[in-house]
């Protein structure tokens, strides 16, 4: 395809939006570099030690940063569809619900609701169904991680009904 006498590829500009998760994907690993350089005398006498894995993972993270900002430049991104907004409200309201209720009402009840409001954000709008459904699920994930395997989750006043 051709513009006039232009080849396709030379009516392309840089990719802004991927040029900011180039950035964002270094900052990261800067921050990740920072944080693993106070740890730097920990290793002792071994070379794997706990710096080692944070290390690949910023070096992983810094590699993704130069591909993207490189794919950036190019213009070689496929073409992104329009963002959806109301999901992504449905989500965070979820996280928001979640970390706001997770201390009085328990982690049941404040997952569940999670549960449901990740369910509506993704298009099962039915609150009345998905409330119970993530309760209970929620409810059992709390047994198994309280009671069987002696892990700490705030409870609530559901789990204390129970226990």
């Amino acid at each position: 395809m051709t513009d006039g006498n232009k080849p396709a590829s030379a009516t392309r500009r840089p990719d802004g939006a991927a040029f900011v998760i180039a950035v964002v994907l270094a900052a990261i690993a800067g921050v990740i570099f920072w944080d693993v350089s106070r740890l730097a005398g920990a290793a002792g006498y071994s070379q794997v030690g706990p710096t080692t894995v944070p290390h690949a993972i910023a070096y992983c993270l810094l590699g993704l940063a130069i591909w993207t900002a490189i794919e950036a430049w190019r213009g070689e991104f496929p073409a992104r569809e329009r963002q959806e907004v109301a999901p992504v409200v449905w989500i965070v309201g979820g996280l928001a619900a979640q970390m706001l209720l997770l201390k009085v009402a328990g982690f049941s009840i404040s997952t569940g609701l999670l549960f449901a409001l990740t369910a509506a954000g993704f298009g099962k709008r039915k609150l009345w169904i998905t409330i119970p459904v993530g309760i209970v699920l929620s409810f059992v994930i709390w047994v198994i991680f309280s009671k069987l395997l002696q892990l700490s989750l705030p409870a609530g006043p559901l789990e204390h009904l129970f226990f």
